[in-house]
């Protein structure tokens, strides 16, 4: 049995930026895979500032994550859509565009998705 394990996210492992300074990516490695916070900042969107660095169509990431703060609305390629904010645990499959609702960063911690998000 492994013993106890502690990492910071604030002196993450591995820093990714999104395009034009629309905030980045953290993340820590453990055994189980990656686990990342994500400072999305007002104005971003998956399809702006993700898709270039990525080059696919929509998020091909899943996503299994908490919402810190802020809000992001997501929209899933077959048109279902909903906006996640503080406290919500979040779901979400491939195949999605994503946007920051409001004017303030949204923070998410993602223990699926963020192994190739962002990753050039």
């Amino acid at each position: 049995m492994a013993g106890l394990i502690r990492k910071s996210l604030d002196a993450p492992e591995e820093t990714r930026p999104f395009e034009a300074g629309m905030g980045q990516v953290d993340l820590v490695n453990v055994t189980e895979g990656p686990v990342g916070r994500a400072v999305f900042q007002p104005g971003w969107q998956w399809s702006k500032h993700v898709k270039p660095i990525v080059d696919t169509e929509t998020c091909q990431a899943p996503h299994l994550g908490y919402y810190v703060s802020g809000h992001m609305k997501v929209r899933m390629d077959d048109g279902q859509e909903t906006e996640f904010g503080p406290g919500d645990f979040a779901v979400i499959p491939p195949g999605h565009d994503a946007w920051t609702v409001g004017n303030e960063p949204c923070v998410v911690v993602d223990w699926q998705g963020f192994a190739d998000y962002a990753k050039r």
